[in-house]
């Protein structure tokens, strides 16, 4: 594999600047944010001067900001999309992601771009030209495997390549479903999508035999790549992302800290290993099948200054989760699906031992554990179906056998199959909100000290405190001092030491100290505490005049070709801007995004890497060498149904996809026919060119 900036992001996501401080105390090197429009969250928007605050703090440790203005724009928005641009540019924004093109028309700050998930990065050809138009950082698509993103990296070689590595995952390919607008008018592409790929569904085959009753099969786990981070480094992504603009604050601090500690681990033992680090890749082409990927493992650092310490033990399982899967990275596995239920069933906790009346007693699996009050248990029913109470009262019965009673805020007598014996697990655990709440890290520069003698005059003399950080910036300071030699030597050394050390809430914490002065001097607390701080108050300097701008990137000139001269609703082209933009670059036919309600018969209302087919056992690629079976089971199209609502799903063998059909709801196109949907009208004179 072609060397590449050895450089590893960590990537976390935050709802609001506060929770972005907290993933940068909590061992962020960049945060991803929405800004207070056009960021595809919706209600995760922010205003520029709390961007402004989060940049200002993220900085002070070479961290970055990215903020989202990633939906789809009409024409009437590229303008005030502009000014925001702008704006949160002089707030001190490092990126902006972005999925519409039509924002490359415009006079934008010189600001990275990088290519939002929405972009739908799948090939080394479209990830190559995205890098080509200027992108330097791009998000592939979560459906990849190892070697379909060496493929990319092999093609891309100055753009960074990002990737999920935790948390919710959409069933499609991020920018292919329009579900949610069909069904409810809430455009995913502008970032409210209202998850109709959540709702339970009956599946019925060809034959009108039902085949799933009531399943969530467009429902999948949630993504955890903890375990495959050295194969992502040895395939070429540098930039690793938590997905959650939604989370809360204790999911950004766990989820954060948990993979900060995965890398710190990583870069500890990349350190003195100076051969390539071989990745074995299994699952492709076959249970037995195997390829290796060769990546640098010497010389990577991370992104960012300082370390993260904490004071409690990161566990992704306490977060809301729906289970884990690594997706497509190692090739297709039989079970990715949430199939019984998108909801959190929690971590295991151990079982009924009995039911009384207003009350249940529990035997826990650990006995270390204790319960709260407030504390959320579930279960699962005879059929298959996730139950839960909350608990009202907790008490403790037996220590050594970790036995509780627990008087639940329900009537005992509600509580479906809530029998002795059933596996109970705990989906909130209230003593783990609240430390969550509080203070959980600190994230510290190292520094190391030297002081010195700067000249002696006769009985008065003068020191210098020089302090250099851990990337190389250096700040000094003088003092004057009478030039009374310490009476005790070690005792004053062993002061002045702690002196020098004590950095209390600034952010660096002391290395070396290194005393380098011919004599043990005597000298006033005062004057060490002020030479302390005038010189930590230069380094803050130093490290601030030295912080640059990332660099954008640069369009090659002549326009480099888009990889089809075609492109239908399913490229989201939603302004004349986006339309100028890809007929410069060769597109010959293109069409309006679905969002214009151009599509109106049955069209694909979402494309899909995951296959009901394939997870139902319904696949005839298993059925291959099955006796009795090979040649019995075709890729006929399935239905699934909710409510009054009728789907179809139509398979493509050849590239393994799937495509959920359907169609606009009529009261959907009456509800948004009075929206200015401007594609195919006369561009306004503010837009053109």
């Amino acid at each position: 594999m072609r060397s590449r900036a050895q450089t590893l992001e960590l990537l976390a996501p935050a709802r609001d600047a506060d929770i972005g401080i907290a993933a940068i105390e909590h061992g962020a090197d960049a945060v991803y944010i929405g800004g207070p429009d056009f960021g595809a969250r919706v209600n995760a928007g922010n205003g520029v001067a709390d961007i402004a605050r989060l940049a200002a703090c993220a900085h002070r440790f070479n961290a970055r900001i990215f903020v989202t203005l990633n939906t789809i724009l009409r024409d009437d928005e590229l303008e005030p999309a502009r000014r925001l641009a702008w704006q949160l540019y002089e707030a001190g924004a490092d990126a902006l992601i972005v999925q519409d093109m039509g924002l490359l028309g415009l006079d934008l700050p010189p600001i990275q771009l990088h290519a939002s998930t929405q972009t739908d990065i799948r090939t080394p050809e479209k990830a190559r030209f995205l890098q080509d138009v200027g992108f330097s950082q791009m998000v592939l698509a979560r459906e990849l495997t190892l070697v379909q993103i060496q493929a990319i990296s092999a093609q891309v070689q100055t753009a960074t390549l990002e990737f999920f590595i935790h948390g919710a995952l959409c069933v499609a390919y991020s920018g292919q479903c329009f579900i949610s607008h069909a069904h409810t008018g809430r455009s995913a592409n502008r970032g409210n999508c209202s998850q109709e790929c959540r709702l339970p569904y009956t599946v019925t085959d060809s034959g009108g035999r039902i085949v799933a009753h009531d399943k969530h099969v467009l429902s999948l786990k949630d993504n955890n790549q903890s375990a495959n981070l050295r194969a992502l480094m040895g395939a070429g992504i540098r930039s690793f992302k938590i997905e959650g603009r939604y989370k809360d604050l204790g999911y950004v601090k766990n989820v954060t800290a948990h993979y900060r500690q995965l890398f710190d681990q990583i870069l500890e033992d990349s350190q003195g290993n100076e051969g390539p680090l071989p990745i074995v890749l299994a699952h492709l082409g076959g249970p037995d099948a195997k390829r290796q990927v060769w990546g640098r493992s010497e010389g990577f650092k991370r992104s960012s200054s300082g370390r993260s310490s904490f004071n409690f033990k990161p566990d992704p399982e306490r977060n809301f989760n729906r289970g884990a899967t690594d997706y497509f990275v190692n090739g297709r596995l039989d079970d990715i699906g949430a199939f019984d239920t998108p909801k959190h069933a929690g971590k295991v906790l151990g079982e009924v031992l009995r039911r009384g009346p207003d009350h249940f007693d529990i035997a826990l699996a650990e006995t270390r554990d204790a319960l709260a009050n407030g504390d959320g248990l579930t279960w699962w029913d005879q059929q298959g179906e996730l139950q839960g109470v909350q608990v009202n009262v907790a008490k403790l019965l037996d220590a050594a056998a970790g036995h509780w009673r627990v008087w639940p805020n329900e009537p005992v007598a509600a509580l479906k199959d809530l029998r002795p014996h059933a596996a109970l697990h705990r989906n909130r655990d209230m003593a783990w909100d609240r430390a969550m709440d509080r203070p959980s890290a600190t994230r510290k520069i190292r520094v190391d000290l030297r002081l010195d003698d700067l000249r002696l005059n006769g009985q008065n003399g003068a020191l210098l405190l020089t302090l250099v950080d851990e990337d190389g910036h250096t700040a000094q300071a003088e003092c004057g001092h009478a030039g009374d030699v310490a009476q005790q030597p070690e005792r004053a050394a062993l002061a002045l030491r702690e002196s020098l050390a004590r950095l209390g809430n600034t952010d660096f914490e002391a290395g070396e100290i290194d005393i380098a002065t011919a004599q043990t001097w005597f000298l006033a607390s005062a004057s060490v505490n002020a030479l302390r701080r005038n010189a930590v108050a230069g380094l803050v300097a130093a490290r601030a005049r030295a912080r640059q701008r990332l660099v954008p990137g640069v369009p090659v000139e002549p326009p480099v070709a888009f990889p089809d001269d075609t492109l239908s609703y399913l490229a989201n082209v939603y302004n004349h801007r986006a339309r100028d933009f890809y007929a410069r670059h060769g597109v010959k036919l293109i069409a309006a995004a679905f969002e214009s309600h151009q599509e109106l018969g049955q069209a694909s209302l979402m494309v899909t890497k995951h296959c009901v087919r394939f997870s139902l056992s319904l696949c005839p690629r298993q059925a291959k060498g099955v006796t009795g079976v090979q040649g019995t089971i075709r890729a006929e199209p399935l239905t699934l149904q909710h409510g009054d609502e009728t789907l179809t799903l139509r398979f493509d063998c050849k590239p393994c996809e799937m495509h959920v059909v359907g169609s606009m709801r009529q009261n959907v196109l009456q509800q948004l026919a009075s929206q200015p949907l401007t594609f195919y009208r006369q561009r306004p004179a503010s837009v053109q060119a």
